[in-house]
């Protein structure tokens, strides 16, 4: 996410280093090399223009201090204004009205309004204890209707059956009359999208919005469509009453336009979530300051340990813990349950994007730093027998073969699988004798001596 505008502002702010001062003269190229940096991303034109200017009033004649840099510096003035431009705070979602808050979805096809709405209905259910039911009002697309239905299955939440109603609005009344009797807290409505902003859809979803009046109706658009997805979310916004943006697809975005546009171009209307890969958890809700952080490189630990909190199986942790605390050694078992939960947190380039300093990696160790390589290390496990796993030391030469040939990998490969099991376990020695047990599992240092070609595992 982002890698494209983080390297580049990263080279920018690395010839800052060495002035006293952050003057009109020695900020004139920085500027214009930050200009640039922001238009290759793909953000508004006036967006630019915009921030630029409010950087140079804000850096002009700034005195660098003892405990500051002038790259320290300019990064802090760059940070605020990026919080600024992206809206501050967080903005949640407003279901303060009388059950059920009714969620209108917009969007064109193809961006992942659907999938968003499953997940929206995920995020409330398992985040925020409500109960939800999800409807489609998409009467036009072949097999909406049933994609909803089997997302809300596969999310367990509850769907609204239309039975013999064909018309989107009579849908979507029926659905909030539906949510009222079953006294659920919260109904969203997915709505039809087309390929392209016409006037029969805005004026099929504007007498929606008039039919069952929500205190939400969110624009899903795909973040990789960079200002196009701004210059979509401006359009609607115009012929209806956005109350909130959802930007899906910004884990395959490299260059960031759309998250810096689309306030500003939607008059102030806020990015309310993200979403971060096909999987129906990655939905999270939009923090403008961890955003920004992940922009300038410098990671976004907040995630990272509320991840962590909720996704590390703390039984699995103390049953760890306990099992060290006894002089017992952590074996191939264990580092098994360390990798699943790794890829339980979304894999490798997931944390890496949220880890501080991971965007001065080189090009190199990013590109082997991917979910290929921790399948990879899963299936060599996987393939050894359970005295093996047990028992690491019996792994030689024969096993090693059969081994490889069991996972469909080679015996070099097993052989970086055991080193980087004997740095992981020479780790946990440490921290055992140190008394740590409590942060092992915390332990984003450990997490990242796996990352193969970071220079981390030797």
């Amino acid at each position: 996410m982002f890698e494209s505008l983080t390297d580049r502002l990263s080279r920018t702010f690395r010839n800052v280093v060495g002035r006293g001062k952050l003057s009109e003269e020695n900020m004139k190229e920085t500027l214009h090399e930050v200009r640039d940096a922001l238009l290759e991303a793909d953000v508004a034109l006036d967006v630019v223009n915009a921030f630029i200017e409010d950087i140079r009033e804000a850096a002009q004649g700034v005195e660098v201090g003892k405990s500051l840099t002038p790259a320290q510096a300019l990064v802090k003035i760059v940070n605020d204004k990026l919080i600024h431009l992206m809206g501050d705070t967080c903005s949640e979602l407003n279901l303060n009205a009388q059950p059920p808050a009714v969620v209108l979805m917009a969007g064109l096809q193809g961006s992942g309004k659907t999938t968003s709405v499953a997940k929206l209905a995920k995020w409330l259910t398992e985040r925020q204890k409500k109960s939800v039911l999800v409807a489609s009002a998409d009467v036009y697309r072949p097999a909406a209707i049933d994609q909803l239905r089997t997302l809300a299955l596969e999310v367990k939440t509850n769907f609204f059956e239309n039975g013999s109603l064909t018309a989107p609005v009579a849908i979507a009344q029926a659905a909030v009359q539906a949510a009222k009797k079953q006294f659920v807290d919260v109904v969203i409505i997915d709505t039809a999208g087309r390929l392209h902003i016409d006037d029969a859809m805005m004026t099929e979803i504007q007498e929606i919005h008039r039919a069952i009046n929500p205190v939400e109706t969110l624009f899903v658009v795909d973040g990789m469509m960079g200002q196009d997805a701004a210059k979509t979310a401006k359009a609607f916004n115009e012929t209806l009453a956005l109350t909130g943006v959802i930007v899906t697809k910004l884990d395959g975005d490299a260059r960031g336009g759309a998250i810096l546009s689309i306030r500003q171009v939607t008059g102030g209307k806020p990015i309310k979530f993200v979403g971060m890969g096909e999987k129906t958890d990655a939905l999270e809700p939009f923090y403008p300051d961890r955003i920004a952080s992940r922009i300038l490189g410098m990671g976004d630990i907040l995630s990272l340990v509320e991840e962590l909190e909720r996704k590390v199986d703390k039984q699995e942790a103390e049953k760890l813990a306990k099992k060290l605390s006894k002089g017992k050694d952590f074996d191939l078992e264990d580092f098994r349950t360390q990798l699943l939960q790794m890829k339980n947190m979304g894999g490798i380039a997931s944390m890496m994007d949220k880890m501080p300093g991971m965007s001065s990696l080189p090009p190199e160790a990013k590109a082997k730093a991917n979910d290929k390589s921790l399948d990879q290390m899963l299936a060599v496990i996987n393939s050894m027998t359970r005295k093996e796993r047990r028992r690491p030391m019996v792994i030689q030469g024969s096993r090693k073969r059969r081994i490889a040939l069991g996972s469909g990998t080679s015996i070099q490969e097993v052989n970086k699988v055991l080193k980087q099991f004997t740095q992981m376990q020479k780790m946990m020695k440490k921290i055992t004798k140190k008394g740590g047990l409590a942060r092992m599992m915390r332990g984003v240092k450990g997490m990242q001596n796996l990352i193969p070609g970071s220079g981390m595992e030797h």
